[in-house]
């Protein structure tokens, strides 16, 4: 089995849906496991849970800190742990621009609503009282707005007749130990997944103007219509193993120094020569808008003058 994934898991209280996570961790052919559980409270029950099974936690009471000095207290915890991701299972934190942007694409979040109905509190009371024939619940990723990021998946639960807010809320919360689990290990999955990651790539590379893609080699393959090709996705070429992408660079000494800097990430892709660079996008924790970067200065590196003084004076506008 590949190398498991490593989330750490937010908390405030119980620690339900952490519970969850972990014990779903314990299955063979999940893909990955919880290394860390940390919270604002440490009272949390779900830290002593954690302790008993073994999982570091890491508690910093938020009462008395400015609300960016604790998430960055928070955010040292979570990277010295190793994690590649961050579960929120009830914490009941609202955190700042700037923890979300460093954990984009990474963080996820459960809430107890077919979203994007009920947002923030009290979901419950607000299906009953609209009388909805189901409530539910909802994986997303997080982004800086409250409950607003996108679905990664959705169970609907009916309501019955007699259902009271606490009722309703104790099948909900079946339903989000299941989805929980099942969202977050085909998150951290995708991130190793040839196709997902080509598609990654692709609509990158075919928002720069004038690019199309054919396969060369065997390799989806990007360059100007009629012209130069910039970029290529390598899927386990010559069975090398990797899923990785095929740019320019200046020259060698580049290209060394890349690889010099980040060897697990950078490569020489056998039969390019020393202008190109292999950039593994398998590992887990690849930058998407570096990728973007990248591309955006391959593109470059081959247009035709006339057409990058188009892009140019367009941008100076």
């Amino acid at each position: 089995m590949a190398e498991r994934a490593r989330v750490a898991v937010l908390i405030s209280g119980s620690g339900t849906n952490m519970a969850a996570l972990l014990y779903a961790s314990r299955t063979e052919d999940c893909p990955y496991e919880i290394v860390l559980v940390a919270s604002n409270n440490p009272d949390a029950a779900g830290l002593t849970l954690a302790a008993a099974e073994g999982v570091p936690t890491f508690a910093l009471p938020h009462k008395g800190m400015a609300r960016a000095n604790h998430d960055l207290a928070m955010d040292a915890a979570i990277r010295n742990s190793g994690a590649q991701f961050v579960a929120l299972a009830g914490y009941m934190r609202i955190l700042t621009p700037e923890f979300v942007a460093r954990w984009g694409g990474r963080m996820v979040n459960i809430h107890p609503s077919l979203l994007p109905k009920y947002t923030g509190l009290h979901t419950h009371n607000r299906a009953l009282a609209a009388g909805d024939s189901h409530a539910g619940c909802t994986v997303h990723l997080v982004t800086a707005e409250l409950d607003d990021g996108p679905v990664l998946g959705q169970t609907a639960v009916a309501v019955l007749p007699d259902d009271s807010a606490e009722t309703l809320a104790a099948r909900v919360l079946i339903a989000e130990h299941q989805l929980y689990a099942r969202c977050l290990a085909a998150l951290v999955s995708r991130g190793s997944s040839p196709d997902y990651l080509i598609e990654q790539v692709r609509s990158r590379a075919l928002a720069l103007a004038e690019t199309d893609e054919v396969v060369s080699h065997g390799m989806p393959c990007f360059g100007i219509v009629k012209g130069k090709k910039f970029a290529y996705v390598s899927n386990d070429h010559h069975d090398d193993g990797k899923v990785a992408l095929l740019v320019k660079v200046s020259g060698p000494d580049e290209q060394t120094q890349l690889i010099e800097n980040d060897p697990a990430r950078y490569y020489r892709p056998a039969y390019f020569g020393d202008g190109w660079i292999g950039i593994r996008l398998d590992l887990g924790d690849t930058d998407w808008d570096a990728v973007a970067e990248w591309l955006a200065r391959s593109w470059r590196s081959v247009a035709p003058k006339k057409l990058t003084a188009l892009i140019d004076a367009a941008d100076s506008f």
